[in-house]
């Protein structure tokens, strides 16, 4: 067996290797979900998407394989109703074409393994972000080179289809090095699938559209767009589970934004912004990331530079924030993280130190404390649980 404790690279391929040539078939044990990691692949040493299993009691990873999913494999969606996991490939040409791609593949139940489906245009240069609407019949993207957002039709067989809507964002920012030209960060279906928000870096906007799930299109909101304060850079969103709550982490001010979300009009109402982490200056530091846990009782965010991790208590009528702790990741440079479906237990990714670092998760506090564990991968850029 392969553990997961302090596993070089080269330990990792061959221990995969040997488990391929003695003809065993790994299978989740109960109590173990499948966990998948996008990676940058240009100028690594990364092999492409790689696969875990995750045990849900011990938070504890133990490596399966890697899988080839195109160049820089970063971003991942996974559908919830079907083994079927949808990639952003976030690079500026493909095919001869000036846009990035996305790839859509089918997963092995028992050991991960991605089967490719197929892979369309992005719609735009850059993709950073994908993710399903709520029906998994839609991939979302948001291509941040390019400075658009587009919607691809997904089949029941798994297959992505051409673009059924691209918009491509308009204005820029007072930050003339990071906000030149919009730059498009996050795409996320609402909880009723009624519309879509997508955060511009390159704008200061959280830009809100009326989505039909029929035909997989776009059209503004009446109220198009909620502002962030000049130069903040909003990248990452984050619903409450109840729906009524949005939380989004500015990239540049190192804030995190609270706004009630009306579902019934498409409107999004500023209820405050504050420090990631008080004292922290704004510079080479960027946030990178956000969640809320399965309770809705916590958020949590991660500074990249400052390598960190912050708590928030929110307040469950009033959907504002206080601070609860800031942890170090124990890693460097800390992009997406997940929560795993239990909630016990936070993994993040640790671009720069090649790494997965394992936080345990105290569930009345809300508060974080390292395991100790850490699983070697290169260039982590997105984890994914199977749900």
């Amino acid at each position: 067996m392969i553990t997961e404790h302090s596993v070089s690279r080269r330990t990792f391929v061959s221990g995969v290797a040997a488990l391929a040539a003695s003809g065993v078939v790994t299978r989740p044990a109960p109590g173990r979900v499948l966990l998948h990691v996008g990676t940058y692949t240009v100028d690594t040493k990364s092999a492409g998407v790689y696969r875990y299993h995750y045990d849900t009691s011990a938070g504890t990873l133990d490596p399966i394989g890697a899988s080839d999913a195109g160049p820089n494999p970063a971003f991942l969606a996974r559908a919830a109703d079907r083994p079927l996991l949808v990639v952003a490939n976030e690079v500026d040409d493909w095919e001869g074409k000036h846009a990035g791609a996305v790839s859509s593949y089918a997963i092995d139940a028992s050991t991960g393994a991605l089967t490719l489906r197929n892979r369309k245009s992005s719609g735009g240069t850059g993709p950073a972000y994908v993710s399903l609407d709520r029906t998994s019949r839609h991939a979302l993207v948001a291509n941040y080179g390019g400075g658009s957002i587009a919607v691809l039709p997904l089949a029941a067989d798994g297959t992505l289809g051409d673009a059924s809507a691209v918009i491509e964002h308009t204005g820029s920012g007072p930050n003339k090095e990071r906000q030149e030209a919009p730059h498009a960060h996050c795409i996320l279906a609402d909880p009723t699938n009624r519309w879509v928000l997508a955060t511009d870096l390159g704008t200061d906007q959280i830009d809100v559209y009326r989505f039909d799930a029929h035909a997989g299109t776009l059209a503004p909101a009446p109220t198009p767009f909620a502002a962030t304060a000049p130069g903040a850079g909003p990248r990452h969103l984050a619903f409450h589970p109840n729906g009524q709550f949005l939380y989004v982490v500015a990239e540049m001010a190192l804030t995190l934004g609270a706004f009630r979300w009306d579902a019934a009009a498409g409107t999004l109402a500023a209820l405050q912004t504050l420090p990631i982490v008080a004292g922290l200056a704004p510079g080479d530091l960027t946030a990178a990331d956000v969640h809320v846990a399965p309770s809705g009782r916590f958020l949590y965010a991660t500074v990249r530079g400052d390598d960190s991790v912050a708590v928030q208590a929110i307040d469950p009528r009033r959907g504002t924030l206080t601070f609860v702790q800031r942890l170090s990741t124990e890693g460097k440079w800390p992009r997406n993280f997940g929560l795993d479906p239990s909630g016990r237990f936070l993994l993040v990714a640790n671009q720069h130190s090649d790494d997965i670092t394992i936080f345990r998760v105290d569930q009345a506090t809300g508060r974080l404390a390292f395991t100790g564990r850490r699983v070697s991968v290169p260039s982590p850029v997105c984890i994914r649980f199977a749900v």
